[in-house]
Parts: structure tokens; C-alpha cells; sequence
């Protein structure tokens, strides 16, 4: 599934609640996500990161939550983008894509490798999809290294890439 929507309701609990939100979302063609439920001083919190169908643009979603019978409810349904793909930067000597299995300080790991190559970050894109059993985190790069320093910055970042267990290609601008 790629996430393209993210919907948070706030409002009264009752009962049946998260049947009726869900069963709503189903009906206009929704896959959902991560998806949460809670109770917080009152309120029910729902908090779902789905794939809109292109048939049902944000503001039919938004209308058709709005109908459910729902008191001092708060919706908000806001459209979420993958990165974007960094065809070009202007600066930039290499294109650097790494992606795999979310983990803890993942940009920051990659990042510092920059520093030792005095390579300078020119433009950064990343973000996360859920496929299949796992959060897959795609994060690209791009920078401007120096040319006496690129082939040992690339290979320093595919050796990094490769023990983090993540998929690792770059393009030479």
C-alpha cells in the first residue's frame, strides 16, 4: 500500500464509533494503514495513514466522514507525498538513493559519512511506505562531493548501506 492520505478524527466517544468510521471509509474505497484508536479525557482520537482511490478526491472523503453521526467531531483528512524522486539538484554531484527496513538514526548514520568527504548535502528527500510486513524507509540524497573524494564517499556509503542492510545506487550527475 502506498499512503497517500492521512485522516485524524477527534469527537464523543459512543459506541460503535470506530465501526461506523471504518465501515464509511470501506464504502467510498479506502485501504487503511496504520490506524489507531484512543481514548483521551473524553475525546476518541482516530488516526488512520490510508490510500485514498482516485475516484474519491480528499474533499468527498472529508464530506462523506462529515455525515457520520458524530458529536463536537474535529476531521481533518490532509493528502500525504512520497518523496520526491531528486531527478536533478542544482549543485549536486551525485543522486544517492538508500532504502530497507525503517531503523532508529538511519539519516543520521548515512549523513556523518558526508562529513569525512567534506561532501555537502544539497537537497534531502525521505520517506516511508508499508509494504507487505514492513515499514520500508526510502531516503535520497543530493550532494555535492568532491571529485578526488567521490569514489571513497560512495564506497565508504555502500559498505555503510550494505551492514545496515539497506539497498544502496547512486547516479553521477
Amino acid at each position: 500500500m502506498n499512503a497517500n492520505t492521512r485522516i485524524t478524527i477527534s469527537c464523543t466517544d459512543r459506541v460503535g464509533l470506530v465501526s461506523d468510521i471504518s465501515g464509511r471509509l470501506f464504502d467510498i474505497g479506502t485501504n487503511l494503514g496504520p490506524t489507531s484508536f484512543a481514548l483521551d479525557q473524553g475525546r476518541a482520537i482516530f488516526v488512520t495513514t490510508c490510500e485514498l482511490p482516485d475516484t474519491c478526491p480528499i474533499t468527498e472523503c472529508e464530506a462523506a466522514l462529515c455525515e457520520l453521526p458524530m458529536e463536537q467531531a474535529e476531521i481533518a483528512v490532509e493528502a500525504i507525498y512520497p518523496a520526491p524522486l531528486l531527478n536533478h539538484a542544482p549543485g549536486a554531484t551525485h543522486i544517492i538513493e538508500c532504502s530497507g527496513i525503517d531503523q532508529p538514526g538511519l539519516i543520521a548514520r548515512l549523513s556523518e559519512i558526508f562529513i569525512e568527504y567534506s561532501a555537502n548535502i544539497v537537497q534531502l528527500a525521505a520517506s516511508a511506505t508499508d509494504e507487505k510486513d514492513a515499514r520500508i524507509y526510502t531516503t535520497r540524497f543530493a550532494v555535492a562531493i568532491p571529485t578526488d573524494r567521490a569514489s571513497t564517499c560512495l564506497a565508504t556509503l555502500a559498505n555503510t548501506a550494505g551492514s545496515m542492510r539497506l539497498l544502496f545506487k547512486f547516479e553521477e550527475l
